[in-house]
């Protein structure tokens, strides 16, 4: 299983980006899926995640301008961001909780990291 981000680049502040992350692979299902992001020198965070009923939580630094949404049919996640700051800048990182089904092994569940993709916002 795969995830593949995009959507990240250059903006300037008070600007917007969509960010995706697609889901690859055999799939049993999809449960949490969720963003971070680390900026330079610093620990990564959570940004915002969204389980498979919808219920989502955010960083306190993005509630009110990030949204989260996922398309279930599509295994997709996006992250809508507007009135990006400065301090926004980082390398955004997608995660899922993905269950897998293996002959040998039955039906289990793992992590599985996307491999970033980075937002600078200018000011």
């Amino acid at each position: 299983v795969q995830l593949q981000a995009s959507g990240g680049g250059l903006v300037q502040a008070g600007g917007s980006l969509r960010l995706s992350c697609a889901a690859s692979g055999s799939i049993f299902s999809i449960d949490a899926v969720g963003w971070y992001r680390q900026a330079p020198g610093k620990q990564r965070e959570l940004v915002a995640a969204i389980d498979n009923i919808g219920s989502t939580i955010y960083g306190d630094s993005v509630k009110g301008r990030f949204t989260i949404s996922r398309d279930n049919a599509k295994n997709t996640m996006y992250l809508q961001m507007v009135s990006l700051k400065p301090e926004d800048t980082a390398v955004y990182y997608c995660t899922a909780a993905v269950t897998v089904e293996k002959a040998t092994m039955g039906r289990y569940e793992y992590d599985v990291w996307g491999q970033g993709t980075l937002v600078t916002v200018s000011s």
